[in-house]
C-alpha cells in the first residue's frame, strides 16, 4: 500500500469514528487544538498526520491509535 492510500484509508478511519460520536470536524479540531480545515485535510488524505496529532485524536475519540491505522 502506497503512502497516498495510507493518509487515505487513515483519513477514513478517523471521519468514521468521528461520525460514530455525531462530532464535527470543528468540535474534534477544538478538542485536539488544532483547526476544521486541517482535520477535513487529514480525513480526505491531503495530509498526513503526525504522531502528536494522532495520538490527540485517538485520546478525543476514544480509541487507540493502532485501531486508526489498522491497514
Amino acid at each position: 500500500m502506497d503512502i497516498e492510500a495510507k493518509r487515505a484509508a487513515l483519513g477514513s478511519a478517523i471521519r468514521k469514528r468521528r461520525e460514530e460520536q455525531s462530532l464535527s470536524q470543528e468540535k474534534l479540531a477544538l478538542m485536539i487544538g488544532s483547526s476544521k480545515s486541517h482535520i477535513w485535510r487529514i480525513e480526505t488524505g491531503r495530509v498526513g498526520v503526525g504522531i502528536d496529532d494522532l495520538s490527540r485524536i485517538a485520546e478525543a475519540l476514544g480509541t487507540r491509535v493502532r485501531d486508526l491505522v489498522s491497514f
